[in-house]
């Protein structure tokens, strides 16, 4: 059996869905490829030959033997929904997605993962996307208490254009014909946890402060009047980081809605998100910056960096001349493909 996933870009409200904030992303048609088959005993052996490692385990034994076991983690959430495995299965992991690079390689292969592992299973459920999505996301985040959002799960569990609002859980597919991208690695390493945990941590502080003067305050009321009086100044930036990038996902949302898209406005508001994740945030570094400019000066209607940050990838909106793209961001001195929106996760 062989199970492919794709990556993922977020178009809007990067480091916003943490904070229980609307996201709008795009699978894209770079993917990761999974095959199994069963053994005979209980143990799991898995090749990753990208990484040139071998992960070895049984089901006698599921205990955490590491930070972010999500192998045996995404099992155990399996095992909690009622499935059983009486044998266990060697499997190969291969992927085109850069690796820790904010194009969600990690969620792609325990998507992947936990898709291939319920069919394996002894009683095989009759899973949708969505919900190999949910139990993703409680095998990566919920079950290491760790400080990302749905975004990824659910993005490269369900495949296309989403947008995804929380509290309640609601996903939206959108459908708004948006054509080519250029996705450009930095190949800097990045640490993911750290600057997630910066972000999410400094403004859930700062949430915590306006509270005790406005109680129903949250982040997707907030406005920057509420920070008057009660907020530092840079506690004020964050606010102004969130007020703003909230807002440009409410235009794109609208103008992704509508019947005649504009694309070159598509191009503007991914490039003013970026604006905010650059000066505001902080996220972005010297050699994205300069992929971005040699992007925007080669004819992409918009660009930003793409995932936590601090290194990683960045993408540019390339309907019109990908190719002249990808050379201004190799010159740049990073590595570029073209990329376009991608299926969720299937059996191939």
């Amino acid at each position: 059996m062989q199970i492919t996933t794709p990556g993922r870009i977020c178009l809007f409200g990067e480091h916003q869905d943490y904070l229980g904030l609307p996201i709008i992303a795009l699978a894209i048609s770079l993917r990761s490829k999974i095959s199994a088959v069963k053994r005979k005993d209980r143990k799991i052996i898995i090749n990753m030959p990208d990484l040139d490692k071998v992960e070895k385990f049984s089901l006698e034994d599921l205990s955490y033997s590491k930070e972010r076991d999500y192998f045996k983690s995404a099992i155990k959430v399996c095992q909690r929904e009622g499935l059983s495995f009486s044998r266990g299965f060697d499997s190969v992991i291969e992927s085109e997605i850069p690796i820790q690079a904010g194009a969600s390689s990690s969620s792609s292969i325990i998507v992947g993962w936990i898709k291939l592992i319920s069919k394996l299973s002894d009683n095989p459920p009759n899973w949708d996307n969505q919900n190999i999505g949910r139990l993703a996301y409680e095998a990566e985040v919920l079950e290491f208490d760790e400080p990302g959002g749905m975004m990824d799960q659910y993005s490269t569990a369900i495949g296309d254009c989403i947008y995804l609002t929380q509290e309640p859980l609601k996903i939206e597919k959108l459908s708004p014909g948006l054509d080519k991208f250029v996705l450009g690695n930095s190949n800097q390493p990045k640490d993911t946890l750290n600057i997630l945990q910066r972000c999410r941590n400094q403004r859930t502080l700062m949430m915590a402060k306006l509270n005790k003067q406005y109680p129903d305050l949250d982040f997707r009321n907030c406005d920057l009047e509420h920070g008057d009086s009660i907020l530092n100044s840079k506690e004020m930036v964050l606010l102004e980081a969130t007020v703003k990038n909230r807002e440009i996902l409410i235009q794109a949302r609208k103008e992704l809605l509508s019947n005649n898209i504009n694309h070159a406005k598509i191009g503007q508001l991914l490039s003013d998100h970026h604006k905010v994740l650059r000066d505001l945030l902080k996220i972005s570094t010297n050699k994205i910056e300069k992929m971005i400019d040699a992007s925007m000066e080669a004819g992409a209607l918009g660009a930003k960096i793409n995932g936590s940050g601090g290194g990683g990838c960045m993408f540019a909106y390339a309907p019109e001349d990908p190719y002249k793209i990808v050379n201004a961001i190799k010159k740049a001195g990073g590595h570029a493909t073209i990329i376009h929106s991608g299926d969720g996760v299937r059996i191939d």
